[in-house]
């Protein structure tokens, strides 16, 4: 009888999709910026004792990535919930930096999790430029400020400083992992599990890089019943950037970003 009356647990489910940052002028990628309001309406759901967070991206922007992950962080210890994330096609880089915003996290048995580390690439343009012709001037103010300028020769001093940004943005994302996972990781200096490799959903499972195999749906009707109401929030697309993506613009760009996009993906066979 009172059964009737018993109130249905809910759990907000978020959605985060795409390259972490700038994805060019008319494509926009993922930002603390375009996710706040959406992740400050799934906490701010009265009665709740968890929030569920599904994370597809490969990663991206390394400030951009902490900046989220502090924000779900802020807000779950703000409410007093639990957050659960669940891995879809790939959960790396970045995008494994926001999964560690989590208690627990999950993943299917083929997602790809991981790639614990820090690149930067480019092209150098030097030789391509004096068998065209073209001379190339730059005038700046201190010495530095043409670093790594890829129409000019690659400076030893410039690649070290590079080298050095890097190690401390790899030092911050490996604090962020240990902090998160703690003794659940297995032996991660033996398992190269800092190295930037990245593996299967079943093999970090082993690593103590996630905490269970299964999807969203699966895994909240196993802990709260058949009957969980999972509410759904998701980022919409607004009509001026859905016509701002599809107008014609600079295809020259348009090419450049979905090239950079696509190979982002392609890293882990996507």
């Amino acid at each position: 009888m009172f059964s009737l009356f018993r109130k249905k647990t809910i759990v907000p489910h978020v959605r985060l999709t795409g390259i972490i940052g700038s994805a060019g002028r008319f494509k926009q990628g993922m930002e603390l910026a375009n996710q706040r309001d959406t992740l400050k309406k799934a906490f701010s759901l009265k009665k709740i004792s968890h929030v569920a967070i599904s994370i597809n991206s490969p990663g991206g922007s390394p400030v951009q990535s902490h900046l989220i992950y502090s924000y779900i962080r802020e807000l779950a210890d703000k409410k007093k919930v639990k957050v659960i994330v669940f891995a879809e096609d790939v959960a790396a880089s970045g995008g494994y930096f926001i999964a560690c915003a989590a208690d627990e996290i999950y993943a299917n048995s083929s997602s790809i999790i991981g790639s614990i580390g820090v690149i930067s690439a480019s092209f150098g343009f030097k030789d391509l430029i004096q068998k065209i012709g073209v001379q190339r001037r730059v005038y700046t103010a201190g010495k530095n400020k043409s670093t790594l300028d890829p129409f000019v020769e690659e400076k030893e001093e410039d690649v070290k400083r590079l080298k050095q940004i890097q190690l401390e943005l790899h030092s911050d994302f490996i604090k962020v992992v240990e902090n998160s996972r703690g003794s659940k990781l297995k032996d991660p200096e033996k398992n190269n599990i800092f190295t930037g490799e990245f593996w299967t959903g079943k093999t970090a499972l082993k690593l103590g890089l996630i905490d269970g195999i299964g999807n969203a749906d699966q895994v909240l009707k196993e802990k709260f019943g058949e009957k969980v109401i999972i509410k759904n929030f998701e980022k919409r697309k607004g009509f001026l950037a859905k016509k701002l993506s599809s107008s014609i613009s600079d295809p020259f760009e348009k090419i450049i970003s979905t090239l950079e996009e696509k190979t982002m993906w392609q890293k882990f066979g996507l």
